[in-house]
Parts: C-alpha cells; sequence; structure tokens
C-alpha cells in the first residue's frame, strides 16, 4: 500500500510538474505582445544615460571597426551621443536641429529632425520617435551573441521601406526591460550594433547637454533631414 501510495504521489507530482511546463510555455508572449511591452516600458523612461560600444561590420569588405563613448538622452527627440575612442565625435539632437561634430576635421553638419511619422531611424526611435506596433512587424528572436545573460530580443522590420536600414533588433533585460542593446541591418548588408553598460533610468538630466553651437572657424554644411 505504501508503495502503491508513493508511486500515485510521485505520478500526480509528474503531472502537475507537466502541466505548469505547459502553462508557462502558454504565458509566453507573442511578438506583438512583447512589441508592446517593451514600447509601454520605452514610453515610461523619459530620460537615460548610458556608456556604449558601437561595432560596425561591412557587408561589402567584410572590416569591422569599434568605437565608444557615452550617450544621454532626454525625451522628445534630444540626445547627445558623444564619442571618446577612437577618433572624438559628436553627435547632438535639440529636438529640433541634429549637429554631427568631427572635432578634427573641423567640420559640423545640420540637419532637421524629421516629423514624427517620418522618425523611425534606430538613433530616433531612442530619442522617443516612432512606435514599435505601429511602425514595425515585430518577431522574437535570439540575442545577439556576447548579449548579457538574461536578454531577450526583438527583431523589427520597418512597415514602409527605410533607406538607411532593414531591419532593427532590440535587445533587453528579460526582467525588467530595460534597453541592453541595439542592431540594425543596412541595404548593403553591412550590421551596426551597440551595446548599452551603466544605464540610468529618469536621471536629471539638464537641457543644456544638447545645446550646440558650432566652435570658430568650423565649416558647417546643411544637410537632409534625417529619418
Amino acid at each position: 500500500m505504501l508503495f502503491a501510495s508513493a508511486a500515485a504521489y510521485a505520478t500526480a507530482m509528474l503531472f502537475i510538474a507537466l502541466s505548469s511546463n505547459g502553462n508557462s510555455r502558454a504565458a509566453e508572449p507573442t511578438a506583438a505582445e512583447f512589441a508592446q511591452a517593451v514600447q509601454r516600458k520605452y514610453d515610461a523612461v523619459k530620460a537615460f544615460s548610458a556608456d556604449f560600444v558601437q561595432t560596425y561590420r561591412s557587408g561589402v569588405l567584410n572590416t569591422q571597426s569599434t568605437e565608444r563613448g557615452r550617450l544621454l538622452v532626454k525625451k522628445p527627440g534630444r540626445m547627445r551621443w558623444e564619442y571618446t575612442a577612437p577618433e572624438k565625435k559628436l553627435f547632438v539632437s535639440d529636438g529640433l536641429k541634429i549637429y554631427f561634430f568631427i572635432p578634427e576635421d573641423k567640420h559640423v553638419v545640420v540637419t532637421s529632425v524629421p516629423p514624427e511619422d517620418e522618425a523611425t531611424t534606430p538613433a530616433l526611435f531612442l530619442a522617443g520617435k516612432g512606435n514599435l506596433a505601429r511602425d514595425f512587424t515585430p518577431s522574437l528572436a535570439d540575442p545577439p551573441p556576447g548579449s548579457p545573460p538574461g536578454s531577450r530580443a526583438l527583431k523589427l522590420v520597418p512597415k514602409a521601406a527605410q533607406p538607411d536600414y532593414d531591419w532593427l533588433t532590440v535587445v533587453v533585460d528579460g526582467g525588467t526591460l530595460a534597453l541592453r542593446g541595439l542592431v540594425y541591418g543596412d541595404p548593403q548588408g553591412g550590421t551596426s550594433g551597440f551595446s548599452f553598460v551603466n544605464l540610468k533610468e529618469n536621471p536629471a538630466i539638464a537641457d543644456k547637454e544638447f545645446d550646440f553651437k558650432p566652435p570658430r572657424g568650423v565649416d558647417v554644411v546643411t544637410g537632409s533631414p534625417l529619418r
């Protein structure tokens, strides 16, 4: 009787375990649900700062480059990408104008921030432009190599063709949905990736961080609006 009771107990526990596993799988969000969750999370983050590493692999030349720097974002539309290595560069958006400055070249390119419904460029997504559910078709993806443990990834294909990229993958923390990385592929077969560390959500960032005045003696060129 004792053996029979033990066997029945083990069978019952196995059934419960299998049922629980099945329910866990059923509870996994769809790509659309996950995209909506990430969008809600990102809507709640009005500003953030992070250190970044940017890598680019050329699809034509099969070469790779790596750059590092510091990022500040304050919605809506304000960003400051300060590259520190291997070359100093500055990319600043004040919400109306975008400035790209390379001190060594003494050259500044100035463009206008595009309207909200045209702003699906990856960098502008970070600044609060665009919407994952509205502008993209999402699918669940494996996190890129080198992603922190526990990361989850969402691949996004723009519903309207974009001149600068074909797809975008957002990498987030699996528990908090905090941003961990961004990867996108260009029409020439190249891949750009950003990984973020030391991320702080909703820190106090002064508006003056996004002000930019071209230094004396530099060439200022007006470019086409960034999209």
